[in-house]
């Protein structure tokens, strides 16, 4: 079966029509935004407007639309957070192989999939597939788009210059059949010279309504269901909070939110009690865990920034955005071979003076 119906983002489809109609449709985009909100299925539906065959557009039934919704058109190259390949000289054939593979697992469950965790993500690799690709002569159609998912995940570090100047390139000027969507939750952890390069959107959480119509859609009922979730709607539209994603990631989530807060309390106690703390982290493995917990991290700083704002209090919003800074540039560390331990300690001292 086909990946499930977009839900929401309406006013940022409408203003992406509009660019279309225009002509003024940027080569790179960047749909930034809270996690689980919908950006890599909005991207698949600007992929599906783009590809169309038919006046109004997507219409949902020509060729093109049926492949993008099967995940199986040429021209459309989803890529997203992956374990690393095992082969250290991973083709593009390779890298293909295994997306469709993960590609099928998602269509199984009809685009219903967990975020994912903190050891996947875009590895080197994949890059030089992306780079690859674009330059070659759409299969199907006239375009060729490619999505790039949680682009905060792609490892800087571990390629060549040569390799990332490729990518950077694409993105600054791709060719004029291709577009290129990226989608990040925490867009702070782009590199800046990625950031520089594209368009940003900023994609905001779902209201009300429209959980109630994700959470009633028939294949969403049946995913969420085999989850360990209240069973009410109203309930589940609450748990959301405006992000469908998340209700698919809930034990995850509540496991690394709760480390999150208990390393955030550690950072108003002294001595033993306050580092026995970074010490649960482990010695070793930056990834996994411990980078599930950094993001949920941020989202509760950002919450405390937010809420210290109504309240009048400028100080402890500063404080909260300034910790919020330290645990992105952790996430960027955890991207290599760093020590959870000394990271959480020295987010401690970040920590400090964080409002409750």
């Amino acid at each position: 079966m086909p990946i499930a119906p977009l839900y929401g983002h309406e006013s940022i489809r409408r203003r992406l029509r509009r660019m279309i109609d225009s002509g003024s449709l940027p080569g790179s985009i960047l749909f930034e935004g809270t996690r689980g909100i919908g950006k890599q299925r909005l991207a698949l539906w600007l992929a599906q407007v783009l590809v169309c065959e038919r006046d109004e557009k997507p219409c949902g039934t020509c060729l093109a639309c049926r492949s993008v919704l099967d995940l199986r058109h040429p021209d459309v190259f989803w890529v997203y957070p992956r374990p690393r390949l095992s082969d250290a000289n991973a083709t593009a054939d390779d890298v293909i192989e295994d997306l469709v593979e993960a590609s099928s697992e998602r269509l199984e469950r009809n685009g219903f999939y967990p975020r994912p965790s903190g050891s996947e993500a875009i590895f080197l690799a994949t890059t030089l597939t992306i780079v690859g690709k674009a330059a070659m002569s759409p299969a199907m159609g006239r375009r060729k788009i490619f999505i790039v998912g949680d682009a905060e995940r792609m490892v800087a570090q571990e390629g060549s210059d040569q390799a990332a100047n490729a990518f950077l390139k694409l993105l600054e000027e791709p060719p004029a059949d291709t577009t290129i969507l990226l989608t990040s939750s925490e867009a702070g952890a782009l590199l800046p010279t990625v950031r520089s390069r594209v368009v940003s959107i900023r994609c905001a959480p779902l209201a009300d309504t429209e959980m109630f119509a994700f959470v009633r859609d028939p294949n969403a009922k049946t995913a969420l269901d085999a989850l360990a979730l209240p069973h009410g709607d109203a309930e589940r539209v609450a748990l959301a909070r405006g992000a469908p994603g998340d209700l698919l990631s809930v034990a995850a989530l509540s496991s690394a939110r709760a480390a999150a807060l208990k390393l955030l309390e550690a950072s108003s106690t002294r001595g033993a009690e306050r580092y026995a703390t970074a010490l649960t982290h482990g010695s070793a493995g930056a990834r996994g865990a411990f980078s599930d917990m950094l993001a949920e991290l941020n989202v509760l700083l950002r919450e405390r920034a937010e809420s210290a704002l109504s309240a009048g209090d400028t100080e402890g919003a500063y404080a909260a955005a300034r910790a919020a800074a330290a645990v992105t540039e952790a996430q960027a560390r955890a991207d290599g071979n760093v020590s959870p331990q000394l990271t959480a300690a020295v987010l401690l001292d970040a920590l400090e003076g964080v409002p409750a």
